[in-house]
């Protein structure tokens, strides 16, 4: 069972059918299902019923997500775990998230070289600086993988500099944090958006990359393509099965910041474990054109991954959603990410 955070936008969900089928092709000893934790359909728990109604007596369900954040961490556990003490003669094992994978890391590298073969060689890597943007979260361990990436790709293909953004919740936000790119003197800067899939958030990233390159006419802005159904992703995807088979299915739990006391983040240690998203369960899909995207729009971010919301209070959630919605909806409340204000995050894209 393929879980994927779900999308109003249709490509991203295309996307992520594309790459659940890519993993059935890599596994056709298994029966293969997917399904969505909101906006689209179908939702988990119908595709579950599917695997059970088929005959099914084990169920493996694997994050289709980069980090362990709040959805990893807190929305899916609950989904599976409610669904299996519904069905207690199931055995349902929870995979792991991809994580920190070399296989991840080469499919960024070939990413990042496209975008360089289709911009052509008058720039050495030399002479060119890397931003990699993750999805952001206010969930600090999950942002700290995107440093590291950042540190592997940038070490790896030998670039002159490297710097990180995130989409939203935490800071640097993509506009300051390529403001801050252009004022370091290369000529060329790439920005590769470590998402699986598109979306608002890869839209939105791409956007601010055109309104600074519009303000430093001297600097080459090169788009890289993100991961998408890159083989490697699916042989990762993959792996994370067989570890769930195996026994070797440990989440890296030593930073989570509802475990350990996370500078800056102590008050969450052991706040339960439930999801928050059954309000929009499978309330579905569009198709999002030029026209119709905003890009500063205050949106509930992740995942590889973006729903906009009318919203009349804002936090930010625990895997790099921003949620925009009304106290009225339902009954739960996420806890505060502590720089909310900070002047490069959050909350400075609003003032546009």
């Amino acid at each position: 069972m393929v879980c994927g955070h779900g999308s109003r936008d249709v490509d991203a969900v295309t996307e992520f059918q594309s790459v659940a089928n890519g993993i059935r092709d890599r596994l056709p000893q298994y029966d293969v299902d997917s399904g969505f934790l909101e906006f689209a359909t179908p939702i988990i728990r119908e595709r579950l019923d599917a695997l059970r109604e088929r005959g099914n007596k084990r169920i493996i369900a694997i994050p289709g997500m980069l980090f362990a954040a709040g959805h990893v961490k807190n929305d899916l556990p609950s989904v599976i775990n409610t669904y299996g003490a519904q069905h207690p003669e199931l055995e349902i094992t929870y995979g792991r998230d991809l994580g920190m994978d070399m296989k991840l890391i080469r499919a960024a590298g070939d990413r990042i070289r496209e975008a360089m073969a289709s911009a052509g060689d008058h720039f050495s890597p030399a002479e060119t600086l890397l931003v990699v943007v993750g999805r952001g979260a206010s969930d600090p361990d999950a942002n700290s993988n995107i440093s590291k990436v950042c540190r592997l790709l940038w070490e790896g293909l030998g670039f002159g500099w490297a710097e990180v953004a995130y989409s939203g919740v935490t800071f640097p936000l993509v506009e300051p944090g390529l403001q801050h790119a252009a004022r370091l003197g290369y000529k060329r800067i790439i920005v590769f958006p470590y998402f699986l899939f598109t979306g608002i958030l890869v839209r939105r990233i791409y956007h601010y990359v055109d309104v600074v390159a519009a303000e430093n006419p001297d600097i080459e802005f090169v788009k890289a393509p993100y991961l998408n159904d890159h083989p490697l992703v699916l042989d990762a995807f993959a792996d994370r099965v067989q570890e769930a088979l195996e026994g070797a299915n440990n989440m890296n739990c030593l930073m989570c910041k509802y475990r350990e006391q996370v500078l800056g983040f102590e008050v969450e240690v052991g706040l339960p474990q439930e999801s928050h998203h059954h309000h929009v369960e499978g309330i579905g899909t569009g198709k999002i054109s030029d026209e119709d995207f905003d890009p500063t729009a205050h949106v509930h971010l992740d995942g590889d991954h973006s729903q906009e919301h009318s919203h009349d209070h804002g936090h930010g959630h625990s895997d790099g959603h921003e949620h925009a919605h009304s106290h009225d909806d339902h009954d739960h409340e996420h806890h505060p990410y502590p720089h909310a204000d900070h002047p490069l995050g959050p909350r400075s894209m609003l003032k546009k």
